[in-house]
């Protein structure tokens, strides 16, 4: 019978008892009901990117047992774009991809993008910077580019130190598991307290062939106008110029991602990155119609991502629509549709189903923009609420009461006093709220 080593046997059996105990003691992931918002049929199906491949892996960033680093790999010759969050507290992942996007390097050497949930890596000073350097330059080691053509983004809890070694050893695995259909994987790996994973997509004819778009975003809290407000990343096979394909992204910004809130809060760490691959059968995109349908599509997927961001706020039971017409200019037409969009009072009536107008009112009078009293005209849906400086005659309370029990809630207000126009989306404030971001660190 072989001898046993009782010191080697002792030894191992400690080792497997620590792990077992930092598992044990590593912060598990809270199980969320899916906001009634959600899309009723679940994550779209999206087409395939040619150029583009996806992995996801369990890394322990913050939460264990939680799928929670994706990599995205892109083919040599991808053209990327990007906005991101104006947050004078930026994240250092979203510093470094500002510089690599302001950096010419050559298409051919390809590109990647590398996501963690968990930890936002933002006020994290000198090691934040040294974290990133780490993750892209793994990233760019394993894959075979250039660290100058690999951007990461980071979400979850800001001021804490990314435990980026948990990553870095996680990349060769990443690396090994890419898969072009791995895109709803990828939308799940970037969840923070979001309840659904969030995807959309348009074909396009072009000159050729059909041009593919699909997109997902992650975002929930802290949702608020100045780009980006959360995470995003859109893949496209088109042939198209990177500067072209910015121009175009910047266009479409302010119609969508930053015509959403759900809390008036801008985040730290976040950012919508675009990405062409050139893979499509179709001709370059350059101009005339097809530049023009590109873009649509293009604004399209944006705003249903957009709107899925706010379908799942925190807490939310209902999605408003608010549109401002005749303002005196388009900035007092968005002055007017965020203080309404944003107002504390206004959404707590919507979540308690209040048609209380004079919040709205309320809300107009303190947004800054030039109004007058007796031009205003306030609407629930179809229904007139207050005009020429009063309750309007055909008001009905229980109409009202009624129309506010629904899901899907449209406030118009007309100034009357030219043509500045300009919708947002929101949601309505619950106790929920409050619930998920009183221990959202536990």
């Amino acid at each position: 019978m072989a001898k046993t080593d009782w010191k080697a046997e002792a030894k191992s059996l400690k080792k497997k008892l620590t792990k077992a105990k930092a598992q044990n003691d590593a912060p598990k992931a809270k199980v969320k009901s899916v906001s009634p918002l959600a899309p009723k049929d679940g994550f779209p199906r999206l087409p395939d990117i040619a150029g583009v491949e996806f992995s996801a892996v369990e890394a322990g960033v913050r939460y264990a047992n939680r799928t929670d680093v994706t990599l995205i790999r892109l083919v040599p010759g991808t053209s990327v774009a990007g906005v991101f969050t104006r947050s004078s507290t930026r994240a250092a992942c979203v510093l470094d991809c500002q510089e690599k996007l302001a950096m010419t390097v050559p298409r051919k050497a390809g590109a990647a993008i590398i996501v963690n949930s968990g930890n936002s890596n933002a006020f994290t000073g000198s090691a934040g910077v040294k974290s990133v350097a780490a993750v892209t330059g793994r990233v760019a080691d394993v894959l075979g580019i250039p660290a100058s053509r690999v951007f990461s983004s980071s979400t979850g809890v800001i001021g804490e130190p990314l435990p980026h070694q948990r990553i870095t050893a996680k990349v060769p695995e990443l690396v090994a598991s890419l898969d072009p259909s791995g895109i709803e994987m990828a939308a799940r790996a970037i969840m923070t307290t979001d309840t659904f994973p969030k995807g959309a997509s348009a074909v396009v004819q072009g000159e050729g062939g059909e041009i593919r778009i699909s997109g997902i975003a992650k975002g929930s809290g802290m949702i608020a106008p100045d780009m980006a407000t959360m995470l995003v990343y859109i893949f496209t096979d088109a042939k198209i110029k990177p500067a072209l394909l910015q121009k175009m992204l910047s266009r479409q910004v302010d119609d969508t991602f930053n015509a959403i809130t759900v809390d008036s809060d801008t985040s730290t760490s976040d950012a919508l990155i675009l990405a062409a691959t050139g893979q499509s059968a179709a001709a370059e995109v350059k101009g005339g119609e097809v530049a023009k349908a590109f873009e649509a599509a293009l604004s399209g997927v944006m705003l249903h991502l957009a709107h899925q961001v706010v379908k799942d706020g925190e807490g939310a039971r209902k999605f408003v629509e608010v549109r401002v017409t005749r303002a005196a200019s388009p900035e007092d037409a968005t002055r007017v549709a965020m203080a309404i969009a944003n107002s504390p009072l206004v959404k707590t009536a919507i979540a308690g189903e209040d048609p209380n107008w004079g919040r709205i009112v309320m809300a107009v009078g303190k947004s800054g923009a030039a109004a007058d009293r007796d031009k205003l005209k306030i609407s629930l849906g179809d229904m007139v609420l207050a005009e020429r400086g009063w309750r309007a005659k055909s008001y009905s309370e229980e109409d009202a009461a009624a129309y506010m029990k629904g899901e899907n809630l449209v406030i118009s207000v007309d100034l009357g006093l030219g043509r500045g126009a300009k919708t947002v989306w929101t949601c309505d404030l619950t106790h929920r709220y409050i619930d998920i971001n009183a221990d959202y660190r536990s």
